[in-house]
Protein backbone atom coordinates (compact mmCIF):
# COMPACT_ATOMS: atom_id res chain seq x y z
CA UNK A 1 0.00 0.00 0.00
CA UNK A 2 3.07 2.38 0.85
CA UNK A 3 4.38 1.73 -1.97
CA UNK A 4 2.00 2.32 -4.12
CA UNK A 5 1.06 5.34 -2.81
CA UNK A 6 4.92 6.73 -2.83
CA UNK A 7 4.62 5.89 -6.56
CA UNK A 8 1.35 7.98 -6.76
CA UNK A 9 2.73 11.00 -5.61
CA UNK A 10 5.91 10.71 -7.85
CA UNK A 11 3.78 10.24 -10.80
CA UNK A 12 1.53 13.53 -9.24
CA UNK A 13 4.44 15.23 -8.94
CA UNK A 14 6.12 14.47 -12.03
CA UNK A 15 3.12 15.72 -14.18
CA UNK A 16 3.19 18.92 -11.37
CA UNK A 17 6.46 19.46 -12.51
CA UNK A 18 5.84 19.48 -16.34
CA UNK A 19 2.68 21.35 -16.04
CA UNK A 20 4.78 24.34 -14.31
CA UNK A 21 7.35 23.47 -17.06
CA UNK A 22 4.75 24.23 -20.07
CA UNK A 23 3.94 27.65 -17.73
CA UNK A 24 6.73 29.12 -17.63
CA UNK A 25 7.80 28.11 -21.03
CA UNK A 26 4.38 29.50 -22.44
CA UNK A 27 4.80 32.87 -20.78
CA UNK A 28 8.49 32.99 -21.85
CA UNK A 29 7.60 32.19 -25.30
CA UNK A 30 4.78 34.78 -25.30
CA UNK A 31 7.24 37.42 -23.64
CA UNK A 32 9.55 36.81 -26.30
CA UNK A 33 6.82 37.02 -29.06
CA UNK A 34 5.89 40.35 -27.88
CA UNK A 35 9.34 41.95 -27.65
CA UNK A 36 9.77 40.42 -31.20
CA UNK A 37 6.65 42.12 -32.55
CA UNK A 38 7.75 44.86 -30.62
CA UNK A 39 10.93 45.02 -32.73
CA UNK A 40 9.65 44.15 -35.87
CA UNK A 41 7.03 47.14 -35.62
CA UNK A 42 9.80 49.22 -34.36
CA UNK A 43 11.81 48.21 -37.47
CA UNK A 44 8.97 48.89 -39.88
CA UNK A 45 8.18 51.74 -38.13
CA UNK A 46 11.71 53.16 -38.74
CA UNK A 47 12.27 52.30 -42.33
CA UNK A 48 8.54 53.37 -43.72
CA UNK A 49 9.51 56.85 -41.81
CA UNK A 50 12.60 56.58 -43.82
CA UNK A 51 10.40 56.68 -46.73
CA UNK A 52 7.98 59.20 -45.81
CA UNK A 53 10.92 61.09 -45.30
CA UNK A 54 12.27 60.52 -48.63
CA UNK A 55 9.28 60.96 -50.41
CA UNK A 56 8.87 63.80 -49.03
CA UNK A 57 12.34 65.48 -50.16
CA UNK A 58 11.66 63.71 -53.72
CA UNK A 59 8.63 65.86 -53.59
CA UNK A 60 10.23 68.98 -51.74
CA UNK A 61 13.46 68.67 -54.75
CA UNK A 62 10.94 68.18 -57.39
CA UNK A 63 8.80 70.93 -56.20
CA UNK A 64 11.89 72.89 -55.99
CA UNK A 65 13.41 71.61 -59.14
CA UNK A 66 10.29 73.09 -61.00
CA UNK A 67 9.87 76.40 -59.02
CA UNK A 68 13.42 76.85 -59.90
CA UNK A 69 12.43 76.31 -63.68
CA UNK A 70 9.63 78.58 -63.69
CA UNK A 71 11.69 81.38 -62.00
CA UNK A 72 14.55 80.91 -64.44
CA UNK A 73 11.68 80.64 -67.65
CA UNK A 74 10.33 84.04 -66.01
CA UNK A 75 13.98 85.58 -65.56
CA UNK A 76 14.84 84.10 -69.39
CA UNK A 77 11.55 85.75 -70.58
CA UNK A 78 12.38 88.84 -69.20
CA UNK A 79 15.65 89.36 -70.02
CA UNK A 80 15.08 88.59 -73.63
CA UNK A 81 12.07 90.92 -73.12
CA UNK A 82 14.56 93.80 -71.86
CA UNK A 83 16.99 92.69 -74.79
CA UNK A 84 14.06 93.23 -77.67
CA UNK A 85 12.72 96.19 -76.08
CA UNK A 86 16.55 97.51 -75.98
CA UNK A 87 16.97 96.25 -79.12
CA UNK A 88 13.84 98.01 -80.74
CA UNK A 89 15.03 101.36 -79.05
CA UNK A 90 18.31 101.30 -80.28
CA UNK A 91 16.62 101.00 -84.02
CA UNK A 92 14.20 103.48 -83.51
CA UNK A 93 17.15 105.64 -82.15
CA UNK A 94 19.80 105.11 -84.67
CA UNK A 95 21.30 107.88 -86.81
CA UNK A 96 24.36 107.02 -88.56
CA UNK A 97 26.52 106.69 -91.57
CA UNK A 98 28.65 103.61 -93.18
CA UNK A 99 30.89 104.17 -96.01
CA UNK A 100 32.11 100.67 -97.09
CA UNK A 101 34.93 102.02 -99.17
CA UNK A 102 36.92 103.86 -97.03
CA UNK A 103 35.88 101.62 -93.33
CA UNK A 104 33.46 104.57 -91.78
CA UNK A 105 30.83 103.89 -89.88
CA UNK A 106 29.64 107.00 -87.19
CA UNK A 107 26.88 107.95 -85.09
CA UNK A 108 25.22 111.00 -86.50
CA UNK A 109 24.24 113.97 -84.12
CA UNK A 110 21.91 117.13 -85.28
CA UNK A 111 23.89 120.35 -85.68
CA UNK A 112 27.58 121.44 -86.50
CA UNK A 113 28.86 122.92 -83.41
CA UNK A 114 32.37 122.37 -82.15
CA UNK A 115 31.42 120.46 -78.87
CA UNK A 116 29.02 117.73 -82.07
CA UNK A 117 32.04 117.51 -84.68
CA UNK A 118 34.44 116.47 -81.91
CA UNK A 119 32.96 113.64 -81.43
CA UNK A 120 30.11 113.03 -84.04
CA UNK A 121 29.51 113.73 -87.78
CA UNK A 122 27.14 116.71 -87.32
CA UNK A 123 23.86 117.47 -89.70
CA UNK A 124 23.06 120.61 -91.18
CA UNK A 125 19.75 121.68 -89.77
CA UNK A 126 18.53 123.24 -93.02
CA UNK A 127 18.70 120.22 -94.72
CA UNK A 128 16.49 117.03 -94.84
CA UNK A 129 16.71 113.78 -92.67
CA UNK A 130 15.19 111.23 -94.52
CA UNK A 131 14.29 112.41 -98.62
CA UNK A 132 16.16 115.43 -100.64
CA UNK A 133 19.15 116.68 -99.71
CA UNK A 134 20.46 114.93 -96.81
CA UNK A 135 24.12 117.82 -95.42
CA UNK A 136 26.58 116.06 -93.41
CA UNK A 137 29.80 117.74 -92.43
CA UNK A 138 32.86 115.86 -90.07
CA UNK A 139 36.54 116.50 -89.53
CA UNK A 140 39.05 114.89 -91.61
CA UNK A 141 42.13 115.46 -89.32
CA UNK A 142 43.75 117.55 -86.22
CA UNK A 143 40.32 116.51 -83.62
CA UNK A 144 39.58 113.60 -81.42
CA UNK A 145 37.18 112.34 -84.62
CA UNK A 146 38.29 112.87 -88.11
CA UNK A 147 35.23 111.00 -89.77
CA UNK A 148 35.70 112.57 -92.61
CA UNK A 149 39.42 112.10 -93.10
CA UNK A 150 39.33 109.60 -96.20
CA UNK A 151 36.19 111.01 -98.30
CA UNK A 152 38.93 112.56 -100.84
CA UNK A 153 39.04 108.61 -101.76
CA UNK A 154 35.56 107.99 -102.82
CA UNK A 155 35.07 107.52 -106.84
CA UNK A 156 31.78 107.92 -109.03
CA UNK A 157 29.50 104.42 -107.93
CA UNK A 158 31.00 103.69 -104.72
CA UNK A 159 28.02 103.16 -101.82
CA UNK A 160 27.58 105.51 -98.84
CA UNK A 161 24.70 103.90 -96.71
CA UNK A 162 22.47 106.38 -94.38
CA UNK A 163 20.37 105.45 -91.88
CA UNK A 164 17.87 107.80 -89.43
CA UNK A 165 15.19 106.15 -87.15
CA UNK A 166 14.48 102.81 -89.72
CA UNK A 167 14.62 104.86 -92.19
CA UNK A 168 17.35 103.40 -94.26
CA UNK A 169 18.24 104.69 -98.15
CA UNK A 170 21.34 103.26 -100.25
CA UNK A 171 23.85 106.29 -101.99
CA UNK A 172 26.21 106.01 -104.83
CA UNK A 173 28.60 108.95 -105.54
CA UNK A 174 28.62 111.10 -108.81
CA UNK A 175 30.77 113.61 -107.81
CA UNK A 176 33.97 114.41 -105.54
CA UNK A 177 34.68 117.83 -106.31
CA UNK A 178 36.24 120.89 -104.23
CA UNK A 179 34.32 124.26 -103.27
CA UNK A 180 34.61 127.85 -101.99
CA UNK A 181 34.44 127.85 -98.01
CA UNK A 182 31.36 130.35 -98.68
CA UNK A 183 29.36 128.48 -101.69
CA UNK A 184 26.35 126.66 -99.87
CA UNK A 185 24.45 126.20 -103.05
CA UNK A 186 25.51 122.31 -102.77
CA UNK A 187 23.00 122.16 -99.44
CA UNK A 188 19.98 123.60 -101.49
CA UNK A 189 16.76 121.74 -101.08
CA UNK A 190 17.09 119.16 -103.82
CA UNK A 191 13.87 117.62 -105.91
CA UNK A 192 16.27 114.45 -106.45
CA UNK A 193 17.70 112.27 -102.92
CA UNK A 194 20.62 112.82 -102.60
CA UNK A 195 23.01 112.55 -99.50
CA UNK A 196 25.95 115.72 -99.44
CA UNK A 197 29.03 115.73 -97.18
CA UNK A 198 30.89 118.28 -96.62
CA UNK A 199 34.52 118.45 -95.19
CA UNK A 200 37.79 120.81 -95.23
CA UNK A 201 40.43 121.09 -97.13
CA UNK A 202 44.46 120.47 -95.91
CA UNK A 203 45.83 123.79 -95.68
CA UNK A 204 43.36 125.23 -97.58
CA UNK A 205 41.03 126.96 -95.45
CA UNK A 206 38.88 128.89 -97.88
CA UNK A 207 38.10 125.83 -99.79
CA UNK A 208 35.54 122.82 -98.89
CA UNK A 209 35.30 119.26 -100.10
CA UNK A 210 32.23 118.66 -101.08
CA UNK A 211 31.03 114.70 -102.19
CA UNK A 212 27.81 113.73 -103.59
CA UNK A 213 26.03 111.20 -103.54
CA UNK A 214 22.30 109.79 -105.39
CA UNK A 215 20.00 107.18 -104.22
CA UNK A 216 20.11 103.66 -105.57
CA UNK A 217 17.90 102.26 -107.52
CA UNK A 218 15.98 105.58 -107.27
CA UNK A 219 13.39 107.42 -109.86
CA UNK A 220 16.23 110.02 -110.27
CA UNK A 221 18.64 107.83 -111.51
Amino acid sequence: MIRFTNRYLNIVSLIFTIIIFLIINKTNLLNYNKRFDSLLNSKLFKRNSFIVETNSNNINKDTDDKQNNVTQDKTNQTTNDKRKNTDEKSDKNTWKLNIPKIDLTAEIKEGTSKEIMENYIGHFTETSKTTGNIGLAAHNRGYTKNYFSRINELREGDEINYEYKGFKKTYLVYRNIIINDTDWSNLEENKKNIITLITCVKNEPSYRRCVQAIEKGGDNN
